[in-house]
């Protein structure tokens, strides 16, 4: 069966919401005149007033209402765009002016940038759920009890290394030992390294090593201080 030309279900959909005005959206790039803006942008605002108004009629249907908030927030966009034209073409700058439309709708954190909600689109299903769930304040995290700060904590914590108990770290330091010692006996009777103390016994002169008590301990610190003292003074 043929559709006749004259057929309406031939042409798109129209709007529910026709606008009165028909612009293309790079045309206040290509506007060069601060009054054309302004005339521009002055449209805009009437059809923004007038469909706000019109999103608070009760005899909407929630598709309705969807559709019309959509082209209220189409025409926030228009508006920011012939504001950044005049701003830019040296007129007033609108955009630090009190945004009496933008405080009329509400925005939901992480559901699109800039996006609105006006009148009863505020109370659409699914809409509403996460305007209650954003006004809700956050529930503070309770802090740890011992024991479960207890059940975090690895044998790592309490010193138990298990490089050590599969033989990894203690072959590495045996390693590391090994080669020490080599280097030592590579250098025979060379210079001494630098900060190398020989012990008592080292020198040959026969006298084994003891255990210094607590009170050389001391002694020796008290020492090292008084020698730090007189070489920072110095």
């Amino acid at each position: 069966m043929q559709v006749a030309r004259g057929d309406r279900s031939s042409s798109p959909p129209k709007p529910l919401f026709p606008r009165v005005r028909s612009v293309d959206p790079e045309q206040p790039e290509q506007t060069d005149s601060i009054p054309a803006c302004e005339k521009w942008r002055g449209q805009v605002l009437k059809e923004i007033s007038r469909k706000v108004s019109k999103i608070q009629d009760l005899a909407l249907s929630d598709f309705m209402i969807r559709d019309l908030n959509d082209e209220i927030n189409k025409a926030m966009r228009e508006k920011h765009m012939w504001e950044v034209q005049i701003r830019n073409l040296g007129g007033p700058n609108y955009m630090r002016s009190a945004k009496v439309y933008d405080e009329a709708g509400r925005e939901i954190q992480g559901a699109g940038k800039g996006y609105r909600y006006f009148g009863r689109a505020k109370e659409l299903p699914g809409v509403k759920e996460l305007f209650e769930a954003q006004s809700k304040p956050k529930e503070e995290k309770p802090l740890e009890s011992r024991a479960d700060l207890r059940k975090q904590v690895d044998a790592a914590y309490y010193g138990y290394n298990l490089d050590e108990e599969d033989g990894t770290l203690l072959d590495y330091e045996l390693f590391k030992e090994r080669e020490a010692f080599d280097n030592l006996l590579k250098q025979g009777n060379g210079e001494v390294p630098e900060g190398w103390e020989p012990l008592p016994g080292d020198k040959g002169d026969g006298e084994g090593w003891r255990l210094p008590t607590l009170d050389q301990v001391q002694e020796e610190l008290v020492e090292r201080r008084r020698q730090r003292l007189l070489d920072k003074l110095g």
